[in-house]
């Protein structure tokens, strides 16, 4: 495969530790983030009605924050961007709750319950949030879950030539799933794709596929961070562009890498 080329115009980011992408720069460049207390418990996601929020559960209330943060700095309109919402593990919760449920009490299954563990819930909410009619895409690839979704985004942008939303985010784990999935805090991200350069761009990313899946390499806390959630090994390219220039690789398959290089905007 020939590089790919996109623009990224706006990014979302949010942790236990990290509100956003403004916070994650604070951090690389030696500095307490500002406010300097943690996030919120919940991530907010405003982008849904009050309603929505309180019956959503939340990993789709992380997945909605991330995506409203990068949507609102690039300055597009989310109705007619096309998405693609990956996820290693969905939501670990609810599939605990129900597999425990299966096996003691099976006829009590709560059917709301059941409808927001579907992999693609969260991008449900958000295209129904949004009156998005652009088409979307639910991707899950393990730990490289991350890099299979910005391949798949990163190719439509340069196929259909639109800007496409990566949202890509996992909430940590409950019950015995957590001995499996190692997934101990919540973590998610996301980069609005353009496929032309704009007044919002931060920065242009070439990706070119390799047959190594080894990711790079990345200092404390970033590195243990990365451990404790399968979305944060987008970590390595979130840093380089909070930092400037710079490339990076990462896993987009048990076989499979993408070499990033990127070149900020002046």
């Amino acid at each position: 495969m020939s590089g790919l080329d996109v623009w990224v115009d706006g990014v979302g980011l949010w942790s236990s530790q990290l509100a956003d992408f403004a916070a994650l720069r604070e951090v690389l460049a030696g500095r307490p983030p500002q406010p300097p207390q943690p996030p919120p418990r919940r991530p907010a996601a405003a982008t849904l009605p009050a309603n929505e929020r309180r019956r959503a559960p939340e990993s789709v209330l992380l997945a909605v924050e991330v995506a409203g943060q990068a949507v609102a700095m690039s300055g597009q309109d989310a109705a007619g961007v096309a998405c693609v919402f990956a996820s290693s593990h969905g939501d670990q919760a609810i599939t605990d709750y129900m597999c425990a449920t299966l096996a003691q009490v099976p006829t009590e299954l709560s059917p709301i319950r059941f409808h927001n563990s579907v992999h693609n819930a969260a991008v449900g909410y958000w295209t129904i949030a949004t009156g998005c009619h652009a088409p979307s895409t639910a991707i899950a690839a393990q730990r490289a879950s991350f890099g299979a979704g910005l391949l798949e985004a990163a190719s439509q942008v340069c196929s259909e030539q639109r800007p496409v939303l990566l949202v890509c985010s996992d909430y940590l784990g409950n019950g015995p799933l957590l001995e499996v999935t190692a997934c101990t805090q919540p973590f998610g991200c996301a980069l609005l794709l353009m496929p032309t350069r704009s007044p919002r761009s931060l920065a242009r990313l070439r990706l070119t596929l390799t047959t190594t899946a080894a990711s790079s390499t990345l200092d404390e806390p970033l590195a243990s961070w990365r451990q404790a959630n399968p979305s944060a090994t987008a970590l390595p390219l979130l840093a380089r562009l909070a930092q400037g220039d710079g490339s990076c690789h990462i896993a987009a398959a048990a076989q499979l890498g993408l070499q990033i290089d990127m070149e900020s905007v002046a």
